[in-house]
């Protein structure tokens, strides 16, 4: 595809909490412009195309066929964003799909042949991998100074339900269109880190959800043990159950523990300053075994902050040069088939191998 100066941006489905924020995110960035946006909600669809003065649709399938696009991000219910994506990419238009990508696994696949079968790209904003800290831990891990890992944890608790109301996306409480609870919207983001932290596969699972709220039929809390093939044991606590006194709204925490070493990091969330604990018996550590690494982030509006916006930028890298993205349809597909193990383990009560 012979690119214009600027990379012409569609928005694809508006009745989710992150669109407006992913829009900071791209007027931050130069050379892309967000052009047209589309969602069946005309009060949804009036708010955003007023505020930000783009062409607005009702059907997302007219947007595609009048609007000239290089980009298409889908911000649609779960269970749509397949349908979306096979449409813009028989149209020859890069995909961005929001995390999980879609209801289930199969979904995914789809997307991804008919990306494959156009010669498009397809991504997903697994934006962590793109976080400051995450990339430190990334590089501790290959240099060795956890030594062997063993033990994992990641805790991501995120709000409550009552914020996808408010946020016009009540759909992602409907198991038949969001395809479940907090480990399709949030869990997503861990596995996928600990699959690149730790450059390995999941091959068995074994999860258990719990139902807190009566009202809707997901599960509001997950919990998993995840195994990987080299034997690292990620633990996983997920949920929609915060106080809305805990600072941010958000419970995060990401740590890794191994023969020689441990990392253990409490995200702020779009924060400016971020502190990794280090704790190891490599050489290069003596005298110095237990280190805090603080880190000063710049203060970017948008979604995540500063991940958000090294995400973005490169992904429109690999637009423009023709690279495959760092983040691919097939990472959004391993991340998805976990969590239908997950599942899978919660109903039948048995570990699941993948």
């Amino acid at each position: 595809m012979t690119l214009p100066k600027d990379i012409s941006v569609g928005f694809v489905g508006l009745s989710h909490l992150h669109p407006a924020s992913y829009m900071t995110l791209f007027q931050t960035l130069p050379g892309v412009k967000v052009v047209a946006a589309a969602d069946a909600d005309a009060g949804v669809l009036q708010d955003f195309t007023g505020k930000f003065c783009v062409h607005g649709y009702a059907d997302w399938r007219e947007l595609l066929e009048r609007e000239r696009l290089d980009l298409a991000v889908i911000f649609l219910p779960h269970a749509d964003c397949p349908d979306a994506a096979v449409a813009a990419a028989e149209r020859g238009v890069h995909v961005l799909v929001e995390k999980p990508m879609a209801a289930s696994a199969e979904g995914v696949r789809r997307a991804i042949a008919a990306a494959e079968k156009a010669g498009v790209i397809l991504s997903t904003p697994y934006v962590w991998r793109c976080h400051p800290v995450v990339r430190q831990m990334k590089k501790l891990v290959e240099e060795g100074i956890t030594g062997r890992v063993v033990g994992c944890e990641g805790r991501c608790a995120a709000g409550r339900l009552s914020r996808y109301i408010d946020g016009h996306a009540g759909w992602m409480l409907q198991k038949s269109r969001s395809g479940g609870g907090p480990m399709f919207n949030l869990g997503v983001h861990w596995i996928d880190v600990y699959r690149w932290l730790l450059a390995d596969e999941v091959v068995e699972v074994l999860g258990k959800n719990v139902h807190i709220n009566q009202q809707y039929d997901i599960e509001d809390n997950s919990f998993a043990l995840l195994t990987f093939s080299r034997g690292a044991v990620l633990s996983l606590d997920i949920s929609y159950t915060v106080p809305d006194s805990f600072p941010f709204g958000r419970d995060l925490y990401l740590a890794l523990r191994g023969t020689t070493g441990v990392l253990s990091w409490s995200p702020s969330f779009e924060g400016v300053k971020e502190r990794l604990f280090v704790c190891s018996d490599a050489g290069e550590y003596s005298g110095a075994a237990h280190q805090h690494v603080d880190f000063e982030l710049p203060a970017q509006p948008g979604y995540g902050g500063v991940m958000g916006l090294n995400f973005l930028a490169e992904l429109l890298d690999s637009i423009r040069t023709g690279k495959p993205p760092a983040i691919t349809g097939q990472d959004g597909l391993k991340a998805l088939e976990v969590v239908e193990a997950i599942y899978q383990s919660a109903e039948s009560g048995r570990s699941i191998k993948l």
